[in-house]
This record gives structure tokens, C-alpha cells and sequence, in this order.
């Protein structure tokens, strides 16, 4: 028997159940237990389920190590090596013998990711539709496995999925769908710690050809702030585009528009968005949704309704000298729904009570007003101006300032006296000349000198007194002989000299007088 305890052990790489009564080191001091026969049938049938547990199965016996000899001790203490009980006392069950394991912490349960964000209709067709989202913002700590789209036909509740296994892609072509047929489409995202709050589209998608996506032709002036004054029309047209005629939603703040305020006119082409007196109130940002069958297209119209602001506040007269007033204000409590450009600073004299500008767009909420007229009283005003224009009202100034005269004693600059006196000088002498018989003729020089030196002419070393045939003149310092007619007798040396208290100079020349030929 024992022969065939062994090679059933080495079948199964299992310690055998009969061969446990055999070893001596078992806890029964009783050798007549090890000595009867090997087959008990009481504990072979519980001990039999529990040798899977213990890790016996990974060490089998070998050559070296005899599967079950009489006096050697099992490899491994295991539960089918536990001692046969007493004869006449059931054998436990296995589950009770076997040590409980120590309870370990549980670990907190992963979340799973958040919604896929902006599920949007691609494209529609006769038989398929294609989705477009984003990831979803959180994934957990967890990879994301994929993403499992999911339809259902409007008026069921029965979901079932497109799509047999997860996928990684964020754009989706839902095939073989029937044209004419209206489906709900959600999308979950899905990862180890489970799947996401499905986003889903608002509205059902009605399976039929789309000839040509919703487009929204925003004009270039539209896409930036469009600006108009309190009580003008508002009158835009958007054109867009899309096949068959798309369905047009005007919305403000996700409310639906006032229509006592706002017209709108839709075409197959455009939409007309008209306010017959725009108030401040109707300013705000309008979106535009043009849709076909779940595939859309959206626009914002953003509006700011404008009107002149309020008047500055607080205007103070701080200082007063010299020419000088110094005034300080602070900005107007309305800007009338548009950014204050500047001030326009103003002043009145107390004589003319004219307004005159004194400043024009300051950019400050201070300024200093300079060039003021001496004894004049002066008034200040200030208007605040925005893209609309200048403020209705003023702020003036509760106070005036008056310019008064300074006492300041004149004192002239003294100059230091300059000698000027000095004695005749000819700058420019007399020249030589030669003249024709009863042609007159000129002799010049030019003297300086202070006190203006007395001229005296000689010809010949012989003064030239009161003749008529000599005009002399002075003047600038030029002096002039004029000799009338000349014969060969008035030829000679002419002597020009000046003479003051001083001294005295001379210049002479010599004049020839030739006969007619």
C-alpha cells in the first residue's frame, strides 16, 4: 500500500492524505495510528480541497528527495499532513483548520473620469452620423481606456452601444443607420476605475442627408464691438449658409430675446437683427445658432449701446500764483457706457463772461492753466468727453481766482560808457583819375572820426573856397568833389583833408584833363 501512496502523490505533485498517518513527527504520540491501514475515507474527502491552497504544489518531489518514506518528515507542513483524529470523531472542514488570513485596509476606490466636453454633431448623411468631442477634464488615476458611444432611437429608453470595444479616438462615425430615423447619441469615457457621467447632445439627430453644413458668415465689422448711440437703429444681417433651410436661435445670457424690443427676420440665407431705438440697456453679448439636424454653428453678436457721460466731480481750485491756477476733479459717477477719452478744461474772465478753452482732451484729473492776465478774475469748468462726445453739464468751480499785480521795482541795466572819440581816419583814399575836356568829373573818399571831423579840399595845396566850378559834399562819411566841365587848367593835385579837435588827416590825387581829339 505504501508503493501506491507514493506514485499516487508523485502524479498529482501533491503530499499524499493516507501516507499522514505514517509520520512519526506528527502530534499523535501513538504509533498504532501510523500503523493502520491507508485508507481512511473520512479525511481524504476534506483534506482533499484544501491541498490547493498551500504552496506544496510548486516544490514536487524528485530523485533526491523519496516521496514518502516511512521515518522522514514532510517537506512542507501543509494541511494534509495534520493528524487523523480519534476514531469516532468527525473530521472539521478544511476552512476551519486553515489559519484566517489578517483582514488588510482597503484601499479607497478609484473615481472614475468626468464627462467627454463639447459632443457636437460632425456630419449627418443618409446612413451614418460623425461625432466630434474633447477629453474629458479629469481621468482619474487611472489611464483612460477609451471612449464608448452609445445611441438610442427618440421616444425609447433602450441605449445600446456602437461601438464593441473602447477607443481612443475623439471623433466617431456612427454606420448603418436608417435614413428618416431620429437617434439620442451619448458618449462615456471609460478607464479601470469605471465609466463617466455620459455626455449627451440636446437634441435628437434626424438621419438624412445634410447637402451642405450649417456655416455662420460673421462680416468683418460684426466681429469686433459694434458700437451705436442711445436712440439709433441697430439693423444687422449675418448671412449663413447650410442645406436644407438650417433652423436660426437668437439668445441673450441662454435667455430667448425680447421681442417687443428686437426684431428678427430669417431667410434661407440670412438673419436680420433690428432695434428701432436702441437703448442702453440692449447692449450685451447675442449669440447666434444656426442648426441642421443636430450639426451647428455658432456667432456672437456683441452690442454696447453708448451715450454721453456725466459731469466730473469734486472740481476744486487748489492754488492760485503768478500767472497760475491749479484745479483738480475727480471722473464722472456715469461714463455713459464707454471710456472716458479726456477732460476739456474751460475758463471765464469776470470783464467779458466768455467761455474760452483752455485745455482740450487733458488725460489727467489735474491740470495747471498758465498765461492768465494780470487784475482779471477768472472762472473754470471742466467737461468729461467719451466716444459719444462731451458731457450735457459741467463741473464749475464754486470759487474764482483772481491774478494780481506783483510789485516789482524797475531797475535798468546799467551799460558801461564807451569812449567814442576818435581822430580822422581815411578809410578809403583818393585814386588818381584822368578825365576829357568839358566832360565833368567826380573825385571820392571815405573818413571816419568822432567828433565828425570838418572836410577841407585843395587843389594844389590851395584851399578850394566858394567857387562854383566845385560842389563838395559829405555824408556817411563819403566825401565827394564834383569838378564841372574841366578844362586842361583845373588839372593838378587835389588834396582832400579832414580835421577834428583831435587831429587831422589828408588824402590828394592827381587829375589830368586831356583836349577833345
Amino acid at each position: 500500500e505504501t508503493p501506491q501512496a507514493s506514485s499516487s502523490a508523485a502524479m498529482t505533485g501533491k503530499a499524499a492524505p493516507p501516507a499522514a498517518p505514517k509520520k512519526k513527527p506528527a502530534p499523535t504520540p501513538k504509533e498504532e495510528a501510523a500503523q493502520e491501514p491507508a485508507p481512511v475515507p473520512a479525511p481524504v474527502p476534506a483534506a482533499a480541497p484544501a491541498a490547493e491552497e498551500p504552496p506544496a504544489p510548486e516544490h514536487p518531489p524528485t530523485a533526491e528527495q523519496p516521496p514518502a518514506p516511512a521515518d522522514a518528515p514532510a517537506p512542507v507542513p501543509t494541511p494534509e499532513a495534520t493528524p487523523a483524529p480519534e476514531e469516532g470523531v468527525p473530521a472539521p472542514p478544511a476552512e476551519a483548520q486553515a489559519p484566517a488570513p489578517e483582514p488588510k485596509p482597503e484601499k479607497p476606490k478609484a473615481e472614475p473620469p468626468s464627462s467627454p466636453l463639447s459632443l457636437t454633431v460632425e456630419e449627418v448623411s443618409e446612413n451614418s452620423v460623425t461625432l466630434t468631442w474633447k477629453a474629458p477634464e479629469q481621468t482619474g488615476r487611472s489611464n483612460l481606456d477609451g471612449y464608448v458611444v452609445e445611441i438610442c432611437k427618440d421616444g425609447s429608453t433602450d441605449w445600446t452601444a456602437a461601438n464593441e470595444e473602447p477607443f481612443l479616438s475623439t471623433r466617431y462615425t456612427i454606420q448603418d443607420l436608417s435614413s428618416g430615423d431620429k437617434i439620442h447619441v451619448r458618449v462615456k469615457a471609460v478607464s479601470a476605475s469605471g465609466a463617466s457621467v455620459p455626455a449627451t447632445l440636446e437634441q435628437p439627430v434626424l438621419i438624412r442627408e445634410i447637402l451642405q453644413l450649417p456655416r455662420i458668415r460673421m462680416p468683418r465689422h460684426l466681429r469686433q464691438i459694434y458700437v451705436r448711440r442711445v436712440g439709433d437703429a441697430v439693423n444687422v444681417m449675418i448671412p449663413f449658409q447650410g442645406k436644407p433651410k438650417p433652423e436660426v436661435i437668437w439668445t441673450k445670457g441662454d435667455q430667448p430675446l425680447d421681442t417687443s424690443r428686437i426684431n428678427i427676420r430669417n431667410t434661407e440665407k440670412d438673419t436680420i437683427f433690428y432695434i428701432r431705438q436702441a437703448q442702453r440697456s440692449d447692449s450685451g453679448k447675442y449669440d447666434l445658432t444656426v442648426r441642421i439636424n443636430g450639426a451647428e454653428d455658432k456667432a456672437t453678436l456683441d452690442i454696447r449701446v453708448i451715450e454721453p457721460p456725466g459731469p466730473p466731480q469734486n472740481l476744486k481750485l487748489v492754488d492760485v500764483w503768478g500767472f497760475n491756477v491749479a484745479l483738480e476733479w475727480t471722473p464722472p459717477v456715469d461714463n455713459g457706457n464707454s471710456e472716458i477719452k479726456g477732460y476739456v478744461v474751460q475758463k471765464s474772465d469776470k470783464k467779458s463772461g466768455k467761455w474760452f478753452t483752455a485745455l482740450e482732451r487733458c488725460t489727467r484729473t489735474s491740470c495747471t492753466i498758465s498765461d492768465l492776465i494780470i487784475g482779471n478774475t477768472y472762472s473754470f469748468r471742466v467737461f468729461a468727453e467719451n466716444a459719444c462726445g462731451l458731457s450735457e453739464k459741467a463741473a464749475v468751480t464754486s470759487g474764482v481766482a483772481h491774478i494780481e499785480k506783483t510789485k516789482t521795482a524797475y531797475q535798468p541795466e546799467k551799460i558801461p560808457q564807451r569812449d567814442m572819440m576818435e581822430p580822422p581816419k581815411f578809410t578809403q583814399p583818393l585814386t588818381d583819375r584822368t578825365t576829357t575836356r568839358g566832360y565833368s568829373t567826380h573825385l571820392f573818399c571815405s573818413v571816419r572820426g568822432f567828433p565828425q571831423p570838418k572836410i577841407i579840399w585843395m587843389k594844389n595845396q590851395m584851399e578850394i573856397r566858394e567857387d562854383p566850378k566845385y560842389i563838395a559834399m559829405i555824408e556817411q562819411g563819403v566825401c565827394s568833389l564834383e569838378i564841372r566841365k574841366p578844362s586842361p587848367f583845373d588839372g593838378g593835385i587835389y588834396t582832400c583833408k579832414a580835421v577834428n579837435p583831435l587831429g587831422e588827416a589828408s588824402v590828394d590825387c592827381k587829375l589830368d584833363v586831356k583836349g577833345k581829339i
